[in-house]
């Protein structure tokens, strides 16, 4: 079961993390042949790049994220050891962090990509179940989508202080933050999208909610398309699809 995917353009190249097996598949990006396995101890999820290192993390098991090196080939390098199976993680752009959502330890962790180990954890008092997450690196803000209760907190990459708690859809999924318009998509399960309007970096304003289907909670947004795509499951009389929005101010 693909739970992971993530598309490398320059060099064109698809990697799938499988849940089921714990593989993480590496494909041509032209052809869709398989070229590399690596394989996991099970639980494969979420995939990122480091562009810089030309590594790519897997977050799998009980509690890690795996690095594979791509700079000889395609091999598994290390690990990051977590206190529980780590959801969305986002991987900062000007420095060495990693912010990685760890539900079952109730805390966002901080880890070293150089030093490979974890050097804060972040708790979040009075919310549980935090799975998605986006980063506004330039403001020094970091999104943590939380199922219980269903809110987004906001915190201060420079801290971890929570500094605002917006309530949002239930059984959240993803979430990303649109940099151009400063705006924020929360996608759940429960059926509808939250949007939210940035009003400064400590101020956010429910802008809209958009009705979707049942379980639609799985989504990707492609800023330089404009474009929110929005997974809908097949579920009775409710067909799978894919649902395109487009970003307008």
């Amino acid at each position: 079961m693909p739970q992971g995917v993530l598309y490398m353009q320059g060099l064109n190249r698809i990697y799938v993390a499988n849940g089921e097996d714990g593989k993480l598949t590496i494909f041509a990006g032209t052809s869709f042949s398989p070229l590399h396995t690596i394989g996991f101890s099970g639980d494969a999820d979420n995939v990122r790049y480091d562009v810089e290192a030309r590594q790519v993390y897997v977050g799998y098991g009980s509690g890690a994220l795996g690095i594979v090196d791509l700079t000889a080939g395609a091999r598994k390098v290390g690990d990051i050891p977590l206190d529980g199976h780590p959801e969305s993680f986002q991987l900062e752009r000007g420095g060495t962090r990693i912010f990685v959502n760890v539900p079952t330890a109730g805390h966002v962790a901080i880890a070293d990509r150089r030093a490979r180990n974890v050097t804060l954890k972040w708790p979040l008092p009075g919310l549980r179940e935090n799975f998605s997450m986006a980063l506004d690196e330039d403001e020094h803000r970091l999104f943590v989508g939380c199922r219980k209760p269903a809110q987004v907190a906001v915190l201060d990459t420079n801290t971890g202080k929570i500094l605002a708690q917006l309530d949002s859809v239930g059984d959240t999924d993803d979430l990303f933050y649109d940099s151009a318009l400063k705006r924020l998509y929360v996608s759940g399960g429960e059926g509808f999208l939250s949007v939210f309007q940035e009003q400064d970096p400590d101020r956010y304003t429910y802008l809209t909610k958009i009705p979707t289907a049942a379980g639609a909670r799985t989504s990707l947004f492609v800023p330089v398309l404009k474009r929110f795509y929005l997974a809908v499951p097949h579920r009775g009389a409710q067909t799978a699809e894919v649902r395109v929005y487009e970003t307008q101010p």
